[in-house]
């Protein structure tokens, strides 16, 4: 980096200033950060998953977190604050940095860093990311950085926001419930070590909550202007493929505690298998990508994105039963949707500041590019029908992939809308796949990333003008056995417009009508039920009518019928009988790696409901299926459920045969009670042409009878926890 002034200022500290190749004036100052360019993509700092891991391997070192002011000079703030080496030998205050996130005030920023690299050879050291603060980035101001107090420590916290309170929303790979011996959590694909979800901290009393738990991972939360938290999550429910491979060492443990050990056991029981057996009517079960996800900020009503699913941006999967003529395969091309314009990922989600519910992302494949590749933009403001959710192409289709073509104009990642809607994002020239074209000594890596302007028509924009002079510097530091020498451009990545917004309303659960109408008809008071849930750590989960299924839908059975009652059957053909609503809580039970040997750490494994506090307040008959509820004869389904564990469901008929399956692990919070309209539910119109069901559940009408019951201190002089 060629260094052009060193600016310092009456009773304040220098700091470097840099002019940039090109004049490129920005509204606003642009925070960004620098990294060592990691050239493997696996699990390493880039990567789509298994991305937050800091040690040296991951991450490498040497970055650091700059600002760069609307004429284009440059402020490196971490070293201006003494953090980091300035070149060299990356030991012992060696840094690696991330995931800048600026306040509404935009006068403060928290962001993720690690501290410190072996000084030796063969020296091997634990390292983790966690959140810091930065303040006095102003021009002129002294800047400061401070450890975020109260985080989880000895975790990796990584990706920070800030939410509506000022309290900091985050992804760790903290376990769920804080048990070391289920450190680290292994995602549901490659058994790579995972985050387990978003996080919130109150720095200030300490207060820290697991808003939602994800078995594979959860992946750069912002706060939206409606005040959504909006996230990409990997939804990757399915059985264990390195268990069907049969060469990993899987094995079960009895039991999620401390004192749990290996079983021989292997079994698996829900969803369906990834492989058909011979002759079997079921088709293999396999899902795979990254999707658009939202929260309220309390962490209540998980769902994808205006609940848009794979009918609305995959352009292909199968049927789940192969002998129903009704079923078919979905094929995006012959379905009639709105949007024309297929994706398989949705990657480091950004909101457009010039209209609200507009978004810019990233369309990438899960391995080879740093998690880079296509841009696109779509509208999702709350309350758009999600069959009207249509993704625009930005850059060329081929950007997507990595194969050269003449379309092909490098990769992107991290994209923003300045206001003045301008995009930035971080580009590289490679159109290939990762890799280093050097040695493991002396790395060249393929991608380069830069931080540039994006211009042109939608489906052709390109990078053009850099926003610096390349940022470069010579580096050395052991991993651990080599001594790996590095001296070039750093990656710029992550940028984020230095401005002050509007601070979002601070959403949280509200009840719908149709369950304030239970709540009358019962005599139960809403605020008392809900704090007996929060004090137990339960919420309750009700579905409307499960016979009902979104129009789209021709994959899963929707000729649905209870028997005694209520039927959705539009079509000839087979009619499927479904007495109940079996539940399954994610356990993290999967050991890898042998009995004898396993490596730290489990995957998670959905397992038949067996929380003992739900268990007792289900009303569940003898001979129904274990874990399961009765579909009333309205369609309706109420049941208490643990809450902070990821949890998934399927209709079976008498005998516990599944029929519908859910596809997706949710996450409820205490004190929720979280209803939907059916099973898939209705976008439009249902399949008998039925808007979304609005029915009074009669299955959550007996559930507060019960309730009331058998808690009559909840009805006299109980005052509900604040």
């Amino acid at each position: 980096m060629k260094l052009r002034n060193l600016v310092c200022v009456a009773g304040l500290s220098c700091w470097l200033a840099v002019a940039a190749v090109a004049q490129v004036n920005t509204p606003n100052p642009i925070m960004f950060v620098t990294q060592y360019p990691v050239p493997n993509d696996f699990a390493s700092i880039g990567s789509v998953f298994a991305n937050h891991l800091a040690d040296l391997d991951s991450t490498g070192r040497g970055g650091d977190l700059y600002i760069r002011y609307g004429d284009g000079t440059l402020r490196n703030l971490t070293a201006e604050a003494g953090y980091g080496v300035s070149s060299g030998l990356q030991g012992s205050s060696a840094i690696s940095v991330r995931d800048p996130a600026l306040h509404w005030s935009g006068t403060k920023a928290v962001f993720s860093m690690a501290i410190g690299a072996p000084s030796q050879q063969y020296q091997v050291n634990d390292y983790y990311f966690q959140l810091y603060e930065v303040t006095g980035f102003g021009q002129g101001e002294t800047v400061s950085i401070s450890v975020v107090a109260n985080q989880p420590q000895e975790f990796n916290n990584v990706q920070p926001t800030y939410d509506s309170q000022g309290r900091i929303v985050f992804v760790s790979d903290r376990p769920r419930s804080g048990e070391r011996h289920l450190y680290p959590q292994h995602d549901e694909y490659e058994s790579t070590a995972t985050p387990t979800g978003l996080w919130r901290l109150n720095p200030a009393s300490g207060e820290l909550i697991l808003l939602q738990h994800s078995p594979s991972g959860s992946f750069t939360p912002i706060v939206d202007s409606f005040g959504r938290i909006v996230f990409t999550r990997w939804d990757h429910l399915q059985r264990d493929q390195q268990n069907d491979a049969g060469s990993h060492g899987t094995f079960n443990y009895n039991g999620e505690g401390p004192d749990s050990v290996p079983t021989t056991s292997t079994d698996e029981v829900f969803p369906e298998p990834r492989i058909a057996a011979n002759g079997s009517t079921l088709n293999g079960h396999r899902i795979n990508h990254f999707f658009p996800w939202q929260l309220r900020q309390d962490g209540s009503e998980e769902e994808t994105l205006n609940h848009v699913g794979r009918h609305e941006l995959h352009s292909y999967f199968d049927r789940s039963f192969n002998n129903d003529g009704n079923l078919d395969e979905f094929i995006a091309s012959v379905s009639g949707r709105s949007n024309p314009n297929s994706i398989l990922n949705m990657l480091q989600i950004e909101e457009d500041p010039s209209q609200a519910g507009r978004y810019v992302a990233v369309e990438a494949p899960e391995f080879a590019t740093h998690g880079s590749g296509q841009l696109i933009r779509f509208l999702a403001p709350p309350n758009l029908n999600p069959d009207l959710i249509s993704i625009e192409y930005l850059t060329h289709p081929d950007t997507g992939g990595t194969t050269p073509s003449p379309n092909h104009s490098g990769h992107y990642r991290d994209p923003i809308v300045l206001s003045d809607g301008r995009i930035i994002a971080a580009h590289a020239t490679e159109q290939g796949t990762a890799g280093n074209n050097g040695t493991t000594a002396n790395p060249i890596p393929r991608y380069q990333f830069r931080l540039r302007v994006v211009s042109g028509a939608s489906g052709t924009m390109t990078a053009t003008e850099a926003l610096t002079p390349g940022i470069s510097k010579p580096i050395q530091f052991w991993d651990p056995d080599t001594l790996v020498s590095y001296s070039g451009n750093l990656w710029e990545l992550q940028p984020v417009e230095v401005r002050a917004k509007n601070v979002p309303p601070d959403t949280a659960f509200v009840s719908q009508a149709p369950e304030q109408d239970a709540y009358s008809l019962e005599g139960v008071s809403e605020q008392q039920f809900r704090a007996f849930l929060k004090q137990r750590g339960l919420a309750v989960l009700v579905m409307r009518n499960v016979t009902t299924r979104d129009d789209a839908d021709e994959q899963q059975p929707y000729n649905l019928r209870v028997p005694g009652g209520v039927q959705s059957a539009p079509s000839g053909g087979t009619l499927y009988d479904i007495s109940h609503m079996q539940f399954f809580q994610g356990d993290q039970i999967r050991g890898i790696g042998g009995i004898g040997t396993p490596r730290p750490g489990r995957r998670v494994l959905a397992q038949v409901m067996h929380d003992s506090q739900a268990m007792s307040l289900n009303a569940t008959a003898p001979g129904a299926p274990a874990g399961s509820t009765a579909i009333f004869a309205d369609g309706s389904v109420a049941a208490y459920v643990p809450t902070r564990r990821a949890l998934s469901w399927q209709a079976t008929d008498a005998g516990g045969t599944a029929v519908v399956r859910e596809r997706y692990w949710l996450s409820f919070q205490p004190g929720e009670v979280r209803a939907c309209d059916g099973c898939h539910g209705v976008n439009t119109v249902s399949h008998t042409g039925q808007t979304a069901a609005q029915n009074t559940a009669l299955a959550f009408r007996d559930l507060l009878a019960r309730w009331k019951l058998s808690a009559p201190a909840f009805q006299d002089g109980f005052e509900p926890a604040p």
